[in-house]
């Protein structure tokens, strides 16, 4: 679920613990009335992407907008993504393409990637009897070659490290930081071969004591990001490193903002890989009903958000330092006539105007924050939403030839 920013750790811990080798190029095959970003080609995408200046570029230099949705439930008990209790997988997926997304970020959890975590319950095995005995690991492995079989890019999210909910830090006293680079060392390999596979969201949302750039090895999210992104790039010199924002930065009175969306570090103490080229930053941002940020009272609202958003993370594509994906944000209205409706209309129109990807949350209904994009039958799409969305969309990626896990 989605986390507010905190102003006391007292409150920070009560709200946790409710907390539920170039590619060939290939042709591009563009679902009928999918919009498109002005910015991008209609021609054919050639792996791998990098970073160039402020923008993802593919390997021919040619911009591509990451415009994603995303679908949670691996990272919990279920070890399987929601809603497969109701439909078939891959009739989800279907969907979710023919709605225009192309890029799906995929939440996972250490404790999946484990052999013994095979779900025992969330799945209809009749609707479903491939996943029958399958561990969360290779229902990933499903879910992925199922999305990029389809042109779909995929972002894998280390999204908690058990099912038990989010940490602030990339470790906990269950899951070590060495664990943590390993599953990522063994995810990369596996879809080395798989071109569509395109980044690694390292952690979800660092958060409360999580620090950036003042070089405490414990809390430092920046010194961490690079020793997993190196590690990552060895094993998969193809993959995109997306390294998310903290909570707050250098103190800031206390005040912060939304978990994982404060890059303001990023400007004095940028992230450092080996390969400079596959580093995208990431924020997350939501809306007044999520929590009632200061900014959202003030008199010049909506017109006081871009500077926020400049502030925040947006200035590292405005000045080209950086791609940015905005992983994160949503709401259940967008309806023009409350808050939480425009707040959500004036960012898509701030990515629009800059060409900021991003992977709106939720495919799932059932975020309790958001809702989503389909309804509770996990079938009906929310034709306000999407009618939203599809004002900014880039086309899909080709579909690869070969799909190997």
């Amino acid at each position: 679920m989605r986390k507010p920013v905190l102003y006391t750790s007292v409150l920070a811990t009560l709200l946790a613990v409710a907390a539920a080798v170039s590619i060939p190029s290939l042709s591009m095959d563009k679902p009928a009335g999918e919009a498109q970003s002005q910015s991008q080609s209609k021609a054919s995408m050639k792996f791998p992407l990098r970073a160039e200046g402020g923008k993802i570029v593919d390997a021919n230099g040619k911009e591509v907008v990451l415009t994603g949705v995303n679908w949670f439930g691996l990272e919990t008990g279920n070890y399987a993504p929601h809603g497969i209790w109701q439909r078939n997988w891959q009739q989800m997926l279907d969907e979710m393409v023919g709605q225009g997304f192309n890029t799906l970020r995929l939440p996972y959890s250490n404790e999946a990637l484990q052999a013994k975590s095979i779900p025992t319950q969330g799945i209809d095995t009749k609707m479903n009897p491939d996943l029958v005995g399958l561990n969360g690991e290779q229902i990933m492995d499903k879910i992925v070659n199922g999305a990029t079989s389809r042109g779909m890019m995929v972002m894998l999210d280390r999204h908690r490290p058990d099912q038990y909910g989010q940490s602030s830090l990339w470790y906990t006293d269950k899951v070590s930081e060495e664990t943590w680079i390993n599953d990522w060392v063994k995810l990369a390999t596996k879809y080395k071969n798989n071109p569509l596979v395109i980044a690694a969201d390292l952690h979800n949302e660092p958060h409360a004591e999580a620090t950036w750039g003042d070089g405490n090895e414990k809390t430092d999210w920046k010194m961490a990001a690079e020793r997993a992104g190196n590690a990552i790039l060895k094993a998969n010199p193809n993959m995109l490193i997306v390294v998310e924002g903290i909570e707050t930065y250098k103190g800031e009175g206390g005040k912060g903002y939304w978990w994982g969306g404060n890059l303001q570090g990023a400007k004095e103490h940028p992230v450092k890989l080996s390969d400079q080229s596959k580093l995208v930053y990431s924020a997350h941002d939501y809306s007044p009903k999520v929590w009632g940020q200061q900014w959202f009272s003030d008199p010049n609202f909506p017109k006081n958000m871009p500077a926020l958003w400049d502030q925040q993370w947006g200035y590292l594509v405005k000045d080209n330092t950086a791609p940015v994906i905005l992983g994160e944000f949503g709401g259940r209205s967008v309806d023009t006539k409350d808050a939480e409706g425009v707040w959500q209309h004036a960012l898509i129109d701030y990515l629009k105007q800059n060409n900021i990807s991003y992977t709106y949350w939720s495919w799932n209904p059932n975020s309790g924050d958001t809702g989503g994009i389909v309804g509770e039958d996990w079938t009906t799409v929310n034709k306000d939403k999407m009618d939203l969305l599809k004002s900014y969309q880039g086309p899909m990626a080709p579909k690869p030839t070969n799909n190997p896990a």
